[in-house]
């Protein structure tokens, strides 16, 4: 199916006539991969047919049936012509779009861009675009809607297998004018997807009118291809009106919250979890569960007794959950919300029987349903403050010391002083009712929209892509239908826009610090990071000015905005209470080179203003107040360091040779093309780690071959014959991408992730090799597999590479694994039989090893990669390597460690890949060594018991 993609848009060409452009289309359509040479013959063919020019400034030049047998994969390329191009009868074209396509499915290109060419001056606009997102915005039109309401759901059914449920899918969207006859058969012709916990999904966009999708659910279990069938979605697709929807049922599905859907008893519980049309707002109460051990089997039974008593639809759910409501006269379903002492009770009911219903159900609840229960404790109706789940008083934490250090976790290195400037969280006041839904809804909107020029600015100023793709992320946050239409639904409840802000993004933020991964958990700062600034436009509070003067932020934990705001020539360093070392506070930290320790403990917002502070950003240590003769040796080592940096710097595109004669390789860790030539200019001799998941994490859906072979071939061309070792892609249950399902896990570092996940998907495994192998081109290309931890797994591994290899042959390639679990490392004397190479990930064999998870916030600190247990799984590896001729890299964070060097190089390690702002430091630290004190100092620190002993050897030596 073909869609439209920035990476397919080339801005600002030049042809003189319509043959000019065809030649440029045709080349373009080769050089990425997607035709033969000879497709041009076919172009111009199609044009002596007819002209392809649509309109509107558009052509969609395109082959003949007869010259289908020379596309290789189904793709387009856009030309952008501003000066535009004489399409013959005085047409002229802005945007040719090229479409290679192996059948007629250059046929649903025209149907998406029906909606843009009723667009008015579109091929002017078209002309006049700056940049590859505005031109696919214009190309896109107004997006339809997705047409879902509670008439497109139909519950409990009488059907007796699959086909019947997909007829009464497919009468549903009849019914509501978005197909045509003929829509149901066209179904039954599609591969219905399995999603799991029963659900079942099945799409066409041929005679569709308008986007829709139905859901049916059966009354009786059923199976389809052996596999449970509780409910049936039917989507007629057109464009991207389903996305969000998509998202949020993916989401839905990795929270393996499935089962709510199929076993649903009403469609306003379909569409609130599914974010459709929903019905008029019924009545709702709310109320304070007070029962000691919560609504339990007694108490649940007790309600569930008295809300059969009327004769309508009840629900009820805990708003804390943020969960589905159920059906308050099913006893199973009540005792499956595990409703706590203090949690909110939310009822809803029939208005017909609302007011009888509520108030009955309000009193039994407040009076303990068949229980004694103790009051609450009384909370006074103050102004909400920014962070409303207020907890028990505990005793206030002491300020450390003077003189005293503090441990935290290292987040961004470098040595920073200076005096302590506390910024503290403002108090937000506001009203809890609003004035009326039109004015409060019109407030809200108003704040979010200048919160989003805000955050627009912020990613145009920002130099990092790091930084950029936090404020991304920021943006799809403040447009989540799921947090828009809870604080909608609170605004028709009589709330206030602030108020109704405030709890859903609160909640929201709970149930993200809830999650068991503690990687996931950290993005709540996100979260309330968003949250207080449309809270602060909502009442008035203008941004924090920093001091002119430089000094030490310390906050209790810092958001991804306030330190993109921050100049790093004032802030000399971040001081955190809370977060770890991948919270978006830290990336961003580290990407300006702002030196930061973070979660060093409440008692760091107890220092009074002013207070001189000394921290480490390298060993994530922060001293209060040092003694003077403390801040003269910290000074001469951060001088020491800059001069070390500078000298380095000036050596960069020498190689890293130690004293005696031993060369060793210094790579680059990269994540994108565009991180190429930096790499290059900082004195790279190859890239040892192309984190190929960044490039699906940067697509809406998977990226097609032509796509994938573009950026490798960029990244090859880049590097000019250096070597290029690529990770294949690594995803799994802590990093799920948004169009792959995946099951939710209890542990998912400790499940379905990296290898084991694409072997289970070999369609977008081989779609991998293919793309990699064809860009080649014989350039020195390596190609290793994530999370290997048996024999088994490389074996397949390596059978679908050769099978690729027989299709598409390349001369310098090598295969290896990453070595991050422990059986690897243990295997390696069997593994290094048969691999070309081994590649030492230490973040990830360093938490498996320790069993730390390197993202905890406080843990995080003791999940050191110079622990004895990791280096002597790493010494184990190079061993087992170097008796078969084989080489080893390392490209975890450890190969970037001052401290580290000496051991990796005395171990045997033969590349050490890091950033592209570590590479001549490493070479510089390389170039200071001889080979056998290196060594001698190795096995020195394979004796010894702890990390901090190893870090002590090496900085004694």
């Amino acid at each position: 199916m073909l869609e439209l993609t920035i990476e397919q848009i080339s801005m600002g060409q030049s042809a003189v006539d319509k043959p000019a452009a065809l030649q440029l289309l045709a080349d373009k359509l080769v050089a990425d991969g997607l035709v033969a040479e000879g497709y041009l013959a076919g172009l111009q063919a199609r044009e002596a047919q007819g002209s392809t020019f649509l309109g509107q400034g558009i052509a969609i030049p395109h082959g003949t049936p007869d010259t289908r047998d020379l596309v290789f994969t189904t793709g387009v390329r856009l030309l952008q012509f501003p000066e535009g191009v004489d399409w013959g009868d005085g047409q002229m074209v802005y945007l040719a779009i090229g479409i290679a396509a192996k059948s007629d499915e250059h046929l649903r290109l025209l149907q998406l861009l029906t909606r843009a060419l009723g667009e008015t001056d579109l091929g002017e606009a078209l002309r006049r675009a700056g940049d590859a997102p505005a031109l696919l915005k214009l190309l896109q039109g107004a997006p339809q809607e997705l047409a879902l309401d509670a008439q497109m759901i139909s519950l409990g059914v009488m059907a007796e297998d699959f086909e019947e449920l997909v007829w009464r899918g497919a009468r549903l969207l009849r019914q509501a004018d978005c197909v045509s006859n003929g829509f149901a058969a066209l179904l039954q012709q599609v591969e219905a997807l399995p999603l799991g916990d029963g659900l079942w999904w099945l799409h066409s966009e041929q005679t569709v009118k308008r986007p829709g999708l139905a859901f049916v659910t059966p009354d009786k279990p059923l199976r389809y291809l052996g596999q449970p069938l509780t409910g049936l979605f039917c989507l007629a697709s057109l464009g991207e009106a389903h996305q969000a929807l998509l998202e949020r049922l993916c989401a839905l599905l990795i929270e393996g919250r499935g089962n709510e859907l199929g076993g649903a008893t009403s469609t306003r519980a379909v569409l609130e979890a599914l974010g459709g049309e929903l019905p008029a707002d019924w009545p709702s109460a709310r109320i304070v569960l007070a029962n000691a051990h919560g609504l339990h089997a007694r108490p649940a039974k007790i309600l569930a007794q008295l809300a059969k008593s009327f004769d309508g639809e009840i629900r009820l759910r805990v708003v804390e959950s943020g969960g589905l409501a159920v059906s308050a006269k099913s006893l199973s379903k009540l005792l499956s919300l595990g409703a706590q002492r203090g949690q909110t009770l939310e009822l809803v009911a029939e208005p017909t029987i609302a007011d009888d219903a509520l108030p009955a159900l309000l009193k039994a609840i407040e009076e303990g349903l068949g229980e004694e229960v103790e009051p609450l404790p009384a909370v006074t109706e103050a102004a909400p403050q920014q962070a409303p789940a207020v907890k028990a008083p505990k005793a206030k934490p002491q300020a450390p010391r003077t003189g005293a250090q503090v441990q935290g976790v290292a987040a961004a290195p470098g040595i920073a002083m200076g005096p302590a400037h506390i910024q503290v969280l403002h108090d937000f006041e506001y009203p809890q009712r609003g004035e009326s839904v039109a004015l409060e809804r019109e407030r809200l909107q108003a704040a979010l929209g200048q919160v989003r020029q805000d955050i627009e600015g912020l990613i145009q100023r920002a130099q990092a892509q790091a930084i950029r793709e936090i404020f991304v992320t920021h943006q799809e946050m403040l447009d989540d239908p799921a947090l828009t239409d809870e604080v909608a639904a609170r605004l028709h409840q009589g709330e206030s826009a602030a108020a109704a802000w405030n709890t859903v993004i609160e909640a929201a933020a709970v149930q993200q610090e809830a999650l068991q991964d503690a990687l996931l958990a950290e993005r709540a700062a996100d979260l309330r990071d968003i949250g207080r600034r449309v809270l602060a436009q909502l009442c008035g509070v203008p941004t924090l000015e920093e001091p002119k003067e430089a000094y030490i932020l310390v906050m209790d934990e810092v958001g991804p905005s306030d330190v993109a705001r921050l100049d790093p020539a004032r802030v000399a360093g971040i001081l955190t209470a809370r977060g770890g070392a991948t919270a978006h506070s830290a990336i961003v930290a580290r990407a300006l080179g702002i030196p930061a320790v973070v979660g060093a403990g409440e008692g760091v917002l107890q220092i009074a203003a002013g207070t001189a502070l000394l921290i480490d950003g390298q060993r994530g240590l922060l001293t209060v107040a040092p003694a003077p003769e403390v801040l003269e040796r910290a000074l001469a080592d951060r001088d020491r360091r800059e001069q070390r940096l500078q000298a380095a710097a000036e050596r960069r595109m020498e190689s890293a040779v130690t004293l005696d004669g031993h060369a060793v390789e210094v790579f680059a860790n990269i994540g994108e093309s565009a991180g190429v030539a930096k790499a290059v200019e900082q004195g790279a001799e190859g890239v040892g780690l192309l984190r190929t998941e960044l490039i699906f994490m940067a697509h809406s859906q998977a990226p097609d071959e032509a796509v994938q072979e573009a950026e490798y071939r960029r990244v090859l061309d880049g590097l000019q014959g250096r070597p290029l070792v690529v990770r294949t892609l690594d995803v799994g249950g802590d990093k799920p991408l948004p169009y792959w399902p995946i099951d939710k896990e209890e542990n998912p570092f400790l499940g379905v992730r990296g290898i084991r996940l694409t072997l289970q998907r070999p369609d977008v495994m081989e779609g991998q090799l293919r793309a990699l192998l064809r860009a080649a081109d014989n350039r020195p290309l390596r190609i290793m597999f994530p999370m290997v931890g048996s024999v088994e797994e490389w074996r397949q591994a390596k059978d679908m590479t050769e099978r690729v290899r027989r299709e598409i042959p390349v001369k310098d390639l090598q295969l290896g694994i990453m070595i991050e679990v422990p059986s690897a490392a243990l295997l390696a004397p069997v593994l290094a039989r048969e691999v070309d190479f081994f590649s030492i990930g230490t973040n990830d064999l360093t938490q498996y090893t320790l069993a730390i998870d390197r993202g905890h916030p406080t843990l995080s600190a003791q999940a050191d990669g110079l622990h004895p247990a990791v280096l002597q799984l790493i010494d184990i590896t190079v061993r087992a390597a170097h008796d078969y001729g084989k080489w080893v890299g390392v490209c975890g964070e450890l190969a970037a460690d001052p401290l580290a060097v000496p051991l990796l190089v005395g171990l045997g390690v033969d590349e050490l890949s890091v950033s592209a702002r570590s590479i001549a430091e490493v070479k510089a630290g390389v170039r200071e060594l001889t080979l056998s004190h290196a060594q001698q100092l190795a096995r020195h620190a394979l004796g010894l018991g702890t990390a901090t002993q190893v870090r002590a050897l090496v900085e004694k030596s």
